[in-house]
């Protein structure tokens, strides 16, 4: 399994609306740009994502599940690569982890959210998986 982490503004997409969004989960679309698009075409179904609240927020909120690998985004114009992958929210963080404390935290200093800022989708080590775990309470 890969780790992820994917941005959303919480008012154009909140965890509490994918959320209601249930076990049929949603697409994750709108990403124009062409690294992210690079990572949402290597995502497979079962690998997870931590869902930060970009903008407003600036914190990981939850953990989605991929299910559904990549298929053209349909809020693109025709004929443009996009790719959007299907997410469904599997559970919050206990406590949510601000990018504060992440930025705080020495053994993250080189995880794709604080090096790339603008990066709306990034990779996630298993290590830096299981530091934001413990310091979002995960069990």
């Amino acid at each position: 399994m890969a780790y992820w982490l994917i941005k959303s503004e919480p008012d154009a997409w909140s965890w509490e609306q994918q959320v209601k969004a249930g076990a049929k989960g949603a697409e994750w679309t709108g990403v124009r740009n062409h690294t992210a698009k690079q990572n949402l075409q290597k995502m497979k179904k079962g690998d997870r994502a931590f869902y930060y609240h970009s903008n407003e927020g600036k914190e990981i909120v939850g953990i989605v599940e991929i299910i559904r690998e990549q298929h053209p985004d349909p809020t693109a114009e025709a004929g443009e690569p996009w790719v959007v992958v299907d997410v469904k929210a599997i559970e919050p963080l206990p406590k949510p982890v601000s990018l504060a404390e992440i930025k705080a935290e020495p053994r993250l200093k080189d995880m794709a959210l604080v090096k790339y800022s603008r990066l709306s989708v990034g990779p996630v080590t298993a290590d830096e998986w299981k530091i934001v775990c413990k310091m979002g309470r995960m069990k």
